[in-house]
């Protein structure tokens, strides 16, 4: 009859250590990135006509160019679909 030993527990195996390295390094990567993001990065001043609302930084345009951006039945322009443009027809041969 053969004698075998009790199994080892888990964190003694190599292979769980190994399979969590790939998403710990992903974890310790993050945490870096939001660290040097909130330390680094959070008082850098919006720059080339930005304007912030809130968490989101949209580009405003000069007043000289938004009136001739601008299309709906004041402007003279058809408005545009809210669904989307038009397909394009299928090119003929």
């Amino acid at each position: 009859m053969t004698h075998s030993s009790p199994p080892n527990p888990w964190y003694r195996e190599p292979w769980p250590w190994f399979l969590m390295t790939g998403p710990l390094l992903a974890i310790l990567g993050c945490i870096i990135t939001i660290y040097l993001a909130v330390t680094r990065f959070a008082d850098q001043p919006i720059v080339d006509g930005g304007v912030m609302r809130g968490l989101v930084v949209e580009r405003v345009q000069p007043a000289a160019a938004a009136p001739a951006r601008q299309a709906g039945p004041a402007s003279g322009a058809a408005p545009l679909d809210p669904a989307g443009p038009a397909p394009a027809a299928a090119a003929r041969p």
